[in-house]
């Protein structure tokens, strides 16, 4: 396998229109066109996958549902381009990843009152098809999620 030192250069030259920027963590900004990485080599999956973001024109979701299918098909575009690259993505990584995703819409949708599975009525709202709660959640993809009534 390249390594992260090896690998950027090629991805800049294949894929001119976006930027590559070291940082902290991984991170694809739709707003900049900066796919964002860091230069860990365990971590190809994670810097192609944000490359996907890109390809596949991500940039924002109106239902939480839509973010999880969005990082499905990032990963998957990921797995396309890894074979050009010769780079293993982990099956285990991809679904310990969307499991995250999976964990953090599960927690979105549960009801503060009576713990059913609500409903997303728009975005950042939820109601509760059992007792007819409302309730708004905060962006929490980054920091901790927080769920409050609606008056």
């Amino acid at each position: 396998m390249p390594s992260t030192a090896s690998l950027i250069p090629q991805l800049k030259a294949t894929y001119p229109q976006f930027a590559f920027k070291l940082a902290e963590s991984f991170l694809w900004s739709p707003s900049k066109q900066t796919v964002y990485y860091t230069t860990d080599d365990a971590d190809y999956g994670f810097l192609l996958h944000e490359l996907s973001h890109g390809l596949l024109g991500h940039a924002d979701y109106s239902r939480d549902i839509e973010l999880i299918a969005m990082e499905r098909d990032a990963w998957d575009k990921a797995l396309e381009i890894a074979k050009d690259y010769t780079v293993t993505i982990n099956d285990d990584l991809i679904q310990s990843t969307l499991d995250t995703y999976r964990d953090w819409l599960h927690a979105r949708s549960t009801c503060p009152r009576c713990k059913a599975v609500g409903l997303q009525i728009k975005k950042q709202t939820y109601t509760c098809p059992a007792c007819r709660h409302p309730w708004r959640v905060n962006e929490a993809r980054i920091c901790a999620l927080r769920r409050s009534a609606v008056a």
